[in-house]
């Protein structure tokens, strides 16, 4: 889609709301932004959901930074920057290593439930990791321990105004620069003006593009898809991770992750003759970075004409596994699996976007007014591949940043955004009868699986193309409700994904070429951006 609004107004009257700062998303990043910029300014959060139906609620594994003796934020830096296969902006990663430390100890005093033994924190190891360096908080449960805690001092100790249960549409622009969003109740349907001095975009990922993910249903890429149809230059969408150990089972709405903190406690990868097939592949093993595993695992899957490969963790103390896995024990007890008696059936899963809106070390976009934060963002901290547990690290460290860099920007404006006027055009009003929203994703998801999934090649990559404009240019939806609404997102976000795909003509980190299988750093060792002309860029005033 290339319009900059997509928000149908049929006459209705618009509610309004002001505030100084406006924080679109509800998991780790939206929820730091919000609390801190919430000491000064007035702040309003909106989130799509609830607090417990985020990216961030569902994580299981934890928080990585350079806490343990025998680390450094530098040992941290290496790792990340070799993890990113090139790409990473170094001065991004020096910002999220350093500060990492200071901004967990803050999230601890919230927080009180991290993992510790006779009082110090547990230090757990995870894939290309050089050594223990993530906290835990209830085991596999650090999520929701995170976010519940947050939310909780959002509501009960801070001055935020929370909305629940709130789908932001557009993001509104005049001018150039960012002064809200509109945003519509999912109880009853209405409207609402939403201007700031700021707005900052925590909006997670677009894990919902493919179908099999682990991303909860709520993740359409709204705030990237938003920020593109208002100018904002997006980057890196190729850069899509699959996780490597997906629940390879029927009958999963989203799926279930069975985190790397297994791996790092010391479960095994084997094919259907019961092979470690990482072995040799990588010095690491089981270990090795999230890229090199899945590239293995494909391999294995295609050698032997399968859907999965194993997790094995049957070796293992079986009371040390319901210990401290016991989300994962949980989930797989629902299809009849136990960690410490079966093989777990494996495969790779759409799970995180290492892409999004292309931000400046103070989560600063392109477009003046618009900050991002988390897995909305592209900062350049995971380059080609993200290093385990630095996303949850990335939402704190830099949702810190735009609330220190508020005061230079707030200052700098000539007029209270508040006081502006704003009004959306009127459409005439829609058909009752249109496009079956549901039909349309599943068709999406079903072309991105196929054709822009975990390996690609540049035919495949051309066919998704082209079916996603037909199935785009065969769209005409009755009325608009949410369901409408995420599946234009996801056409924006699946139809710019699919393009720069084709355009990296290599293989890097977890972008997969089966027709350039090698990693290309002459012509390739920089980024693809991508940015409406500028005459699409304006909404109307």
């Amino acid at each position: 889609m290339s319009r900059p609004y997509i928000a149908r107004i049929d006459g209705e009257k618009l509610h309004r709301r002001t505030f100084d700062v406006l924080v679109l998303g509800g998991g780790i990043a939206g929820l730091t932004a919000a609390i801190s910029a919430a000491r000064r300014w007035r702040v309003g959060l909106l989130t799509k959901a609830g607090f417990d139906d985020t990216a961030t609620f569902l994580a299981q594994g934890g928080i990585a930074a350079a806490l343990g003796e025998s680390d450094s934020p530098d040992l941290h830096f290496e790792d990340t920057v070799k993890a990113g296969a090139g790409l990473c902006d170094e001065k991004a990663v020096r910002v999220l290593v350093d500060e990492g430390p200071d901004r967990v100890r803050e999230l601890m005093e919230v927080c009180p439930h991290f993992d510790r033994v006779d009082g110090e924190i547990v230090l757990g190891r995870e894939g290309a990791h050089s050594v223990a360096r993530v906290v835990h908080a209830g085991g596999d449960a650090t999520g929701s321990e995170v976010s519940s805690a947050l939310a909780e001092a959002a509501r009960l100790g801070s001055r935020v105004q929370l909305y629940e249960d709130e789908f932001v549409i557009d993001l509104l622009t005049l001018d150039g620069r960012c002064v809200g969003a509109l945003s519509m109740s999912l109880d009853d349907g209405q409207l609402t003006l939403n201007t700031a001095m700021v707005t900052v975009l925590a909006t997670g990922g677009a894990g919902q593009v493919y179908g099999r993910t682990t991303n909860p249903t709520v993740a359409t890429g709204d705030g990237i898809a938003m920020a593109y149809r208002a100018g904002a230059a997006i980057r890196d969408l190729e850069f899509v991770q699959f996780h490597p150990t997906g629940l390879a089972v029927e009958g999963q709405e989203t799926v279930l992750l069975i985190t790397e903190a297994l791996r790092g406690e010391g479960a095994y990868l084997r094919n259907e003759a019961g092979e470690r097939f990482m072995v040799g592949k990588d010095p690491r093993a089981e270990l090795a970075a999230r890229d090199v595993v899945v590239r293995a695992m494909v391999a294995e899957m295609r050698r032997e004409k399968s859907d999965h490969v194993y997790l094995d963790a049957r070796h293992l103390d079986a009371e040390m596994l319901a210990q401290r896995f016991p989300t994962v024990s949980a989930g797989l007890a629902q299809h009849g699996l136990h960690l410490a008696t079966d093989l777990i059936p494996v495969a790779p899963v759409c799970h995180y976007f290492i892409g999004g809106v292309m931000t400046d070390v103070w989560g600063r976009s392109t477009v003046p007014g618009l900050y991002a934060s988390g897995e909305c963002s592209s900062t350049g901290v995971h380059g080609a591949n993200r290093l385990a547990s630095n996303s949850l690290l990335e939402g704190l460290v830099f949702s810190d940043r735009v609330v220190r860099d508020l005061d230079r920007y707030i200052g700098s404006l000539g007029e209270d955004v508040r006081r502006l006027r704003f009004a959306l055009p009127e459409s005439a009003p829609a058909a009752q009868d249109g496009a079956d929203a549901a039909a349309a994703r599943r068709a999406l998801t079903a072309t991105m699986l196929q054709w822009a999934g975990v390996v690609r090649d540049g035919n495949g990559l051309k066919v998704a193309i082209r079916e996603l404009r037909r199935l785009n240019s065969e769209l005409a939806f009755g009325r608009m409700g949410v369901a409408e609404y995420e599946t234009l997102n996801l056409l924006t976000l699946g139809t710019q994904i699919a393009k720069s795909a084709l355009l990296r003509e290599e293989s890097r980190g977890v972008h997969l070429r089966e027709d350039f299988p090698t990693r290309d750093d002459e012509r390739w060792r920089r980024h693809i951006t991508l940015r409406l002309p500028p005459a699409q860029r304006e909404g109307p005033a």
